[in-house]
């Protein structure tokens, strides 16, 4: 398996400082470096996460969009879709 760019599988995480607790007698963690750590891997939607998805990607709604744009393809797009069972 040949990966071009380590950066999109890994990421370096810095390990946490030391700290001290106000009741305790010994401060803890302080380990020096850093460490790899991999990419949480994206839950798998549910039945009712992906009929939204599908509808809002055939109403034609995305990130950025205006409020008054959004409002209309609710009431206008949406709710008739997800209304009728998509």
């Amino acid at each position: 398996m040949v990966i071009k760019s380590i950066s999109s599988v890994f990421h370096l995480r810095k390990r946490p400082s030391s700290y001290r607790a106000h009741d305790a007698a010994y401060s803890t963690g302080g380990k020096k470096g850093f460490y790899l750590a991999s990419y949480p891997r994206p839950y798998p939607l549910t039945p009712q996460q992906r009929r939204v998805a599908d509808a809002a990607n055939a109403c034609g709604i995305r990130k950025g969009m205006s409020k008054k744009d959004l409002q209309v393809a609710m009431v206008e797009c949406i709710k008739p879709k997800l209304r009728r069972g998509g």
